[in-house]
């Protein structure tokens, strides 16, 4: 809706408040816009207390060190954690082979060597 007060067309660029003026610099006596300036970052005085990073307690990546048709695997993890994995009816992993897998408690009867007893829920390779 309009009235006789209102312009019926835009005003030329660089005109208007909020257009910048030739070259792309803001008219002159009006701020840089915010988005234009970077912030400037400190460094931090000291680590942080607690990780950054949250990891789920129910996932593990790491190598197979006790590979085969299954139901039991070894795995190890970067930090050199030693899990015995238990879990029936999910593949064939070689030796070497790095994986994520998604554990849950363990089989209390099952016997899989050394390490952490854990059940797997999911295991995936990592390609």
């Amino acid at each position: 809706m309009t009235d006789d007060r209102t312009p019926t067309t835009d005003p030329s660029p660089g005109t208007r408040a909020s257009d910048p003026g030739p070259g792309g610099a803001p008219p002159a006596g009006r701020p840089t816009p915010l988005s234009a300036t970077p912030p400037t970052l400190r460094r931090p005085a000291a680590p942080p207390r607690h990780p950054t990073d949250q990891r789920r307690a129910d996932r593990l990546a790491g190598r197979i060190t006790r590979g085969g048709d299954g139901p039991c695997y070894g795995l190890v993890t970067d930090d050199g954690r030693e899990y015995a994995l238990h879990g029936t009816g999910l593949g064939t992993f070689a030796t070497g082979t790095t994986v994520l897998v998604t554990v849950g408690p363990a089989d209390p009867a099952a016997t899989c060597g050394p390490g952490i007893p854990v059940g797997i829920v999911a295991i995936n390779v990592v390609r």
